[in-house]
Order: structure tokens, then sequence, then C-alpha cells
């Protein structure tokens, strides 16, 4: 191990090297013009994972091919199977004008908070975070002439457009992807000098829904008064959805919602959050969601109802003095381990249209939902992991919750029947999916270090 860490620390800069030279190409998937550079990107993590000594391949799909790499240890071919989840596609980078320095030429730059940092599209979501995983089994494989654990990396290209030939290709080829537990690197540290693993991830639904009153738009001036405005139904039933007190009001929503055990609240209580700076950041003063539970626990275990959109009538310039004839909104929820998508959603659809009543039509559309994932913090790989990052960082790992949902992780248990690891090296003010995109120069190097640490650890657990 600590020839493998040495080799980390004195091989850097050609480790740097190679991600610049993966920053610079602009697999930007969701955008037709660069199907030509996610193709490349696709090839080039092929190459760097050949040069680890992986068996590599770029497979094709219905889009954008994934890229897979298999390697079988020679000394250990009982040790476990590891299957590493990352995505090669990046986000695009408008708005342009508002980054500093070209989005697409990696360079090192000094930050006041963070030290050195990387910039560039790709450096922390997700080319930074894959190669910080590579690099660390391309040291085991220098430096030793092989890795100490059975590993298959499935590389994605379509992540950040919805991933729509991932199920696809996972039920074409599951068979190749059997694995002991699965290693996903897409998450967060808990702040710059403290690591995290995730271990609770929301679940999401969704669901349109159209409220109709009169059979035309209407004057205001000839209909006013005895016509019924959709646009007032609709405020009225989604003001209905929560009480005073921030909780939702619908029958049967919170039905097997579950708080996590007392030890992770205390953690999460003695983490030193703080909530009024969170809250200031974005402009506000105190917190609207339920009042008996703190923002964290809010964010990460507590399920919501947001309104996204609501709209109806005229919304041009000036003013058109009409009853529209229909009014429109699109809510989204977020679930946590215990909740049903379809059951919450058959729940809130009964609850608004009791709230909008019988003189409406009310009509839902687009429901879809995703299962909310609970780990189980007792499992070999996750005492490996707290330890690791212990040893790596001198401070042991939070244990988060994820406020957001990472579709895959459901996908991973669904269909690959895989427990899932999520442990990752990016920051909240990483400026993912924005303008001066970066990672922490150091989260890398301490990243890269961390999971030679944890090959190493895997491949003793027969």
């Amino acid at each position: 191990m600590d020839r493998v860490l040495n080799r980390l620390d004195q091989t850097q800069n050609q480790a740097l090297a190679r991600l610049f030279e993966f920053i610079a190409v602009k697999s930007v998937s969701t955008d037709p013009a660069f199907k030509e550079d996610c193709l490349k990107a696709a090839h080039m993590a092929k190459s760097f994972l050949q040069a680890a000594g992986f068996e590599g391949e770029v497979a094709p799909t219905t889009g954008h091919p994934m890229v897979l790499g298999k390697y079988r240890s020679k000394a250990s071919p009982d040790a476990p199977h590891l299957l590493f989840y990352g995505h090669y596609d990046v986000q695009p980078v408008d708005p342009l004008e508002e980054w500093t320095h070209p989005p697409f030429e990696a360079r090192l730059l000094e930050d006041r908070v963070n030290g050195t940092i990387i910039h560039g599209r790709g450096s922390s979501d997700d080319k930074g975070q894959l190669l910080t995983f590579i690099e660390a089994a391309r040291a085991w494989y220098e430096e030793t002439g092989d890795i100490p654990l059975n590993i298959t990396v499935l590389l994605e290209g379509e992540e950040e457009c919805g991933s729509p030939s991932l199920d696809g290709f996972l039920a074409e080829r599951a068979g190749e992807l059997k694995a002991d537990f699965a290693l996903i690197c897409d998450t967060l540290q808990w702040d710059k000098d403290t690591p995290a693993i995730t271990a609770m991830l929301r679940g999401l639904a969704s669901l349109e829904m159209t409220v109709t009153g009169p059979n035309r738009d209407l004057h205001s001036g000839m209909y006013g008064g005895p016509a019924l405005n959709p646009l007032k139904v609709l405020a009225k039933g989604l003001g209905a959805l929560h009480d005073e007190a921030g909780a939702v009001q619908v029958p049967g929503f919170y039905d097997g919602v579950e708080m996590p055990d007392d030890q992770l609240i205390a953690q999460w209580r003695a983490s030193g959050f703080d909530e009024a700076a969170f809250l200031s950041d974005i402009g506000l003063s105190r917190s609207a969601g339920e009042k008996n539970f703190s923002v964290l626990e809010q964010l990460w275990c507590r399920p919501t109802i947001e309104i996204n959109g609501m709209w109806g009538g005229y919304m041009g310039p000036g003013h058109k003095t009409v009853i529209p004839s229909k009014a429109h909104a699109k809510l989204s929820f977020r679930l946590v381990a215990g909740q049903e998508p379809g059951q919450v959603i058959e729940a809130v659809k009964r609850f608004l249209l009791n709230q909008c009543g019988p003189e409406v039509r009310v009509e839902f559309s687009d429901p879809h939902g995703s299962q909310a994932v609970a780990f189980d913090l007792g499992k070999p790989h996750m005492d490996v992991a707290r330890r690791v990052l212990a040893q790596e960082f001198g401070r042991a790992p939070m244990m988060l919750g994820c406020g957001g949902s990472i579709p895959i992780v459901e996908v991973f248990e669904r269909q690959l029947g895989l427990d899932c690891l999520l442990v990752g090296f990016a920051l909240n003010d990483d400026c993912i999916h924005a303008p001066d995109e970066k990672y922490n120069l150091i989260s890398f190097q301490k990243g890269t270090r961390a999971f030679a640490r944890m090959i190493g650890e895997f491949g003793q657990k027969r």
C-alpha cells in the first residue's frame, strides 16, 4: 500500500495531464453537434482503462456509447468483484460569457477558500471524479503488476441528458455487470477537509395537472363575478397542500416514512451546519419546511411536495382582461425510503380533485417516479469505506443524506440487484452545471489515495 500511495504522489503531474486532456474533449451529450466529441471522449476513457491493465470496450447504444472496462486479478482471482460507475459526458457551457477562462482549456488556479483548484467543464462532474478512481487502479497496476480486486467499470455517455439508453443496455448486458457491490463517485464531500459517504437518496415523482372551467376564455367585464376562474380554483387547491407549519396535508402522504436511526441524526446535528448561512446565501431568512425538523433533516430524510410551475390565461406584455378556460401546474415530490411513488401520486391526485371541487374538470398527465434509497450502513464495504476515508483525511467521514436523486442507484438495485456505495469528492461550491466549474486539487489527490486504499482493503475481504 505504501508503494502504491507513493507512486500516486510521484506521478501526480502525469495524472493531471491526463485529466486536462480529458476535459479538453467537448463531450456535451445533450447537443447533437457534439456527437463526435462524445465518441472521442469514450475512446479516450477506454485508453485510460487499458493503460491501467483493463480490457476496454466502447459499446454502442441507441445514443452515445458506453465504455466498459474489465479487470480480473491475477494473484487474487477469488477477490470480491466491484462494479464502478461514472460518466464521461458533461453539461453545456452556456452562458459562455460568464466563464472567467475557456471551459475546455483546463488549468490550475488559486482560490481564496479552496487553495489550488482544477478549472474546466467536467473537472468535478464527472471526469475528474471518475479519473480519481481510474488513477488509483492504475497506480496499483503500474506498481505491482496487478490489482488485488476484480473490477468492472461502466462509464456512461448520457447521464447529463437523462440516460435514455441505459435501461436497454443494462437489460442486454446485465450478465457482464454482475458484481458483489457497486461504487459510484458522482457525489460530494461534506466540506473541503471532511470526506463523506452518502447514506440515503430521496426518490422523485412528478405530475402535471390541468383545471378546466368555462368552455372558452371569457371577457372579465362580461363574465367576471358569476364565471368560475380555474386559476383561482387551482391556486386554492395547491395552497391547501401544506399547513402553516410546513407539513403536507395530503392523507396518506407520510405512510411508511421512518426517520433514520438516532446516531445518524445526532451526527447531522453535531456537524456544525449553519442553517442561517445556508438560507442567507439564497436570500432567505427562515426555513419554510416542517417546523419540528432541522434543515438537514428536511433536505435529507423528509418528503416534500413542490409546485414547479403554474400558469394560465394571458401572460404577454400589458393587460388582457380575460378569465381563462384552463389553468395548469407542474408538481414534483421528493420521496424518502418507505414511500411508494405510485401511491403518493394517487394520494395527491385524490386530494387535489377533492380540493378543486365538482364545478371544474381536472386532468392529470405525465405521472412518473422513482423510489428513494436508504443504504445498510452495517455492510462490510461501508465499514471499509469509513475506515480508509478516516485514514486518508484524518477525520471520520460524514454520513450524508442527499436531497436530490441519482437514478442509476435505483436502476442498479432494481435491474442488477446490487448494493451501492456512494463516495465522491465534489463540493457544493464546485459550480457543477454552472460557469467556472472546478474540482479542488486536494480532492483529486486525497480522493485518488483514498480509492487506492479502498481497492487494497476490498481485495482482502474474501
